[in-house]
């Protein structure tokens, strides 16, 4: 009988002795062991903050004159980490003595990225309180579900999504709602502003965010994130990044040491991606945030912004990185300081990465694999794996523990397809207000029980599919991402997906939703040859439809729902 299989990181191993002791050795900042996390076992890092609260006072001390901030608005502006510590506890100190939050309130906030934004979840956590991240896209009825759900004891917000706030039941029936530029210049206008962040007693396992999750299917649940969770993301990201520096193939661009590194800081607050960039990998590893003009993402802004302020990461889904590649102007900005290019929620089409390759060569690569749940964390695809299992999403990230388990919780041998299963200080606490769910998500020995399906090979995961996306035509399963990875390799598609739809005698049939590139003139038969010529025939879409855009919401991801009805007047046509 096959072995049952736990994919385990060993990075680390690659490194000769005396790099692995400075990185991991005792005292070192990467030195890890396990540890009983809420009654099960977990490898953490030995010498991690102990709140989210304490990078941010950590920046200050280590790195005070070092920029956090900077906006592509405002070029002469820059907040550095010693002035948003200052700020920082100005803010807790209005919201402690002006509306009263203490620890274990929880505080809403719906508001584009920026300063105020962003000082508002720091104030609001150095006080042991709950940052709630409401969707700023969302509709008043849909901000009502989120507040009901928390039951915040302040809404804070700026621009539309403050108007939307305005607009909600709670807002009638007397929650606060609160302009940011407000409490701003309350926390300016203090007389005698504390020195330091309060000390409100914080847990690592205690809550310090509510994140919705995607919301593609059904009514967005609140995960709960602990200080933990924050802290780990930080660090595990900076270990496996510190190991494919030192361990990549000759050639490999780096950044000087005398140059600070700088990302765009496009993700929303909303989103564990832009949370964690924000309060763990700031300002654990005194990195340069550029806030990007308002407005719908841009790829020459983009480029323009990394010639600008010299961005040595990109992160961004699959299709900014084809849009700021092939643009017709790439060549006149000067990318020669990106070293890293990371992205995650979808995967890179082989035509990518040869473009990457052609365009920025040198660079490092890294896609991760992870969810809300687990606070962006459970596969890193990059160096050796990118380049021998392309098509997987990579080996376990350090720290984390991946199982492909049967729908009886039975651990799967290799080559088994199964419900992925991820355990390690990155999960969450479980879902606000909802025990069934949390109980449905979360084994009792802490493994988060994905929606998605796999298959452990060769020491990496491959993803078949989410269960909500499985095809069944005919009794055959067919799974959406093998056939999108087929279609985007053609010359003349910029971006597809696929979908099932009903079928008489056969229950479904695969449909393609195809974005052609610019200039690009493709048939429903030209398509269907090329899904053909290497996939089996059931797998060949039946249907093919044309459009101009595919509906993403604000994480990347597809909304296949929306593909479901017909096209929008502008956004295509069907054959």
């Amino acid at each position: 009988m096959p072995t049952p299989l736990t994919l385990a990181w060993h990075g680390d191993e690659l490194l000769d002795g005396g790099l692995r002791e400075l990185l991991c050795g005792p005292g070192a900042m990467f030195e890890r062991r396990v540890e009983d996390v809420l009654g099960a076992p977990a490898e953490v890092f030995a010498q991690r903050a102990p709140h989210v609260p304490a990078m941010l006072a950590g920046a200050a001390s280590g790195t005070p004159d070092q920029t956090y901030l900077a906006f592509a608005d405002a070029p002469d502006r820059a907040v550095t980490f010693a002035e948003a510590h200052r700020l920082a506890a100005a803010y807790a100190h209005v919201l402690a003595t002006g509306y009263g939050i203490g620890k274990g309130d929880r505080v809403a906030v719906a508001a584009p990225n920026g300063l105020e934004h962003i000082l508002l979840w720091w104030g609001t956590l150095s006080l042991g309180a709950i940052m709630v991240g409401l969707n700023g896209w969302w509709t008043p009825g849909e901000l009502d579900h989120g507040i009901g759900l928390t039951g915040p004891s302040a809404l804070f917000g700026s621009g539309k999504p403050l108007v939307r706030l305005a607009e909600t039941r709670a807002a009638a029936e007397g929650v606060p709602v609160v302009s940011l530029d407000e409490l701003h210049a309350a926390a300016l206008a203090l007389e005698d502003p504390p020195a330091a962040l309060p000390d409100a007693g914080i847990h690592e396992d205690d809550p310090a965010a509510i994140m919705f999750t995607s919301g593609t299917t059904g009514r967005p649940k609140g995960a709960t994130m602990s200080h933990r969770n924050f802290v780990h993301f930080g660090l595990f990201g900076g270990l496996g990044g510190a190991v494919a520096a030192l361990t990549g193939p000759p050639g490999r661009r780096q950044v000087p040491e005398s140059v600070q590194r700088a990302s765009v800081f496009a993700n929303p607050l909303f989103h564990v991606s832009g949370a964690c960039l924000a309060l763990a990998n700031a300002p654990l590893f005194a990195l340069k945030l550029v806030l990007p003009p308002p407005g719908r993402w841009d790829a020459e802004a983009a480029l323009k912004l990394t010639h600008d302020h010299g961005l040595t990461q990109w992160t961004g889904v699959p299709t900014h990185f084809w849009q700021m590649l092939t643009h017709p102007r790439f060549a006149e900005y000067d990318t020669s300081r990106v070293v890293t290019i990371g992205s995650g929620g979808a995967t890179f089409a082989p035509e990518l990465l040869r473009l990457f390759e052609e365009k920025l060569p040198g660079v490092a690569i890294t896609n991760g694999y992870g969810m809300t749940e687990t606070t962006g964390t459970g596969t890193f695809l990059n160096g050796r794996e990118m380049d021998g299992h392309p098509a997987s999403v990579g080996a376990a990230a350090p720290t984390i523990w991946v199982q492909v388990r049967d729908e009886d919780g039975n651990p799967l041998p290799e080559g088994e397809v199964g419900r992925v299963h991820i355990s390690g200080a990155g999960v969450f606490l479980g879902y606000w207000g909802d025990e069934k769910a949390t109980a449905e998500a979360l084994t009792p020995d802490r493994w988060y029980r994905s929606s998605d399906f796999g298959r452990i090979e060769d020491g990496v995961l491959y993803l078949e599919s989410r269960m909500r996306d499985l095809i069944i035509r005919g009794g055959e399963n067919v799974y959406p991402i093998e056939i999108e990875y087929r279609l985007v390799e053609h010359p003349g598609i910029a971006d597809a997906c696929v979908i099932g739809v009903p079928h008489t005698v056969l229950g479904q049939e695969v449909k393609a939703v195809v974005v052609p590139r610019d200039g690009a003139s493709l048939t429903e038969r030209e398509v269907r040859d090329w899904v053909a010529a290497a996939l089996a025939p059931f797998k060949v879409p039946a249907h093919v439809e044309f459009r101009d855009a595919l509906p993403y919401n604000e994480t990347g991801k597809v909304i296949k729902r929306l593909l479901e009805d017909p096209p929008a007047a502008g956004q295509g046509h069907a054959i």
